[in-house]
């Protein structure tokens, strides 16, 4: 056996372990291995049972929820943004809510690296205080608060701007309503939801789903048409596979179409803050709305609630996607199985 086909099937054998893993592990429904475009090993499970229903099998067509992954597919979004001159990454942001206080020299790369020094309570256990939990499910039949970005927006300065990494789902939002504005010319009061919510769809449409053919995509969005892009993005397996390889392909397509400015891509994964409570063995980096596994050379990885993972090895040709139901006092055990998945695929 070479060692091309001995890596191929160590992918095998750790897939099936992944999917396979004990229930107090969590469940993974969905688990895919790309190496240089090339599909080389996707496994599906089963949906567990619920309080709602039942559960059942999953497959190629079913849509998954994002979670905070869709915070990398906003990185993306502003990225094209920027090289369409509809944002700016250094100028200050201008909120009508900061004009009178040190929160007005807050920029878009403050909010991109999750520096912006405003207050928020990223929290997800019910019970506890948490700015996300009232954000996202609070309000009319729980689907979260009218106006996210503004929301958070309102929230008080803790630090000056650039200063204190603080790892914040408001802090999209504010992005995404501030997106929001600029395509379709101007807030909620001004021009309504519906055109806000239309111009940023037919944006994602046109400029990043259908190039890279991430056809099964959809958006949530609040009451002000704003995208809730810190949370709720819908997709298939395959189609994050697809997101995972643009960023790989540093932001071209597969046949040689640029979705992204040239270096988009290098700037998410510049290192700029270090989370030591991540759940690898040595925490997690942070660079733009993309975080970096210290672990592996070169990473790049959007996370998500409950164990969502789009791992990207650029220089190795690998994405690796996970998606499924994992508590966060045993993501330690999934990341440490997903790192050793990426590895080995390396050697394909």
């Amino acid at each position: 056996m070479n060692s091309s086909s001995g890596a191929a099937s160590s992918v095998d054998l750790l897939c099936d372990e992944i999917l396979g893993r004990p229930e107090d592990e969590g469940v993974t429904l969905a688990l895919a291995v790309a190496v240089n475009g090339e599909m080389v090993s996707r496994r599906y499970g089963r949906q567990p049972d619920t309080p709602f229903g039942p559960g059942g099998p999953v497959d190629h067509s079913t849509t998954f929820i994002s979670w905070s992954m869709a915070k990398s597919i906003v990185h993306a979004l502003v990225g094209i943004a920027i090289d369409d001159g509809l944002l700016e990454l250094d100028t200050p942001v201008v909120s009508e809510r900061w004009r009178d206080d040190g929160r007005s020299s807050i920029t878009l790369d403050h909010l991109l690296q999750m520096r912006s020094g405003l207050a928020f309570v990223e929290e997800y256990v019910d019970g506890e205080t948490s700015d996300t939990i009232e954000m996202l499910f609070s309000g009319s039949e729980h689907r979260g608060v009218d106006d996210m970005g503004d929301f958070a927006a309102a929230k008080p300065a803790l630090a000056d701007p650039g200063d204190v990494f603080s790892y914040s789902s408001g802090t999209t939002n504010i992005i995404c309503r501030l997106l929001g504005d600029r395509l379709a010319g101007g807030g909620v009061d001004e021009v309504g939801a519906e055109r806000r919510r239309a111009a940023v769809e037919e944006f994602a449409r046109t400029r990043l789903f259908n190039p890279i053919g991430m056809h099964s995509a959809t958006m949530r969005f609040d009451a002000s048409g704003t995208f809730i892009g810190s949370s709720f993005v819908y997709a298939t397996l395959d189609d994050f596979v697809r997101f995972g390889e643009l960023y790989r392909l540093d932001g071209v397509t597969a046949d040689g179409r640029r979705v992204l400015p040239e270096g988009w891509r290098n700037l998410a994964r510049e290192r700029i803050s270090h989370d030591p409570d991540g759940a690898g063995p040595h925490g997690f980096d942070y660079g733009r709305h993309w975080w970096i596994w210290p672990d592996l050379e070169g990473s790049m990885a959007a996370h998500g609630y409950q164990g969502q993972f789009t791992l990207v090895l650029p220089e190795a040709g690998v994405t690796v996607v996970h998606l499924g139901l994992t508590d966060v006092a045993v993501a330690p055990v999934l990341v440490e199985r997903l790192g050793s998945l990426a590895r080995v695929a390396t050697g394909l």
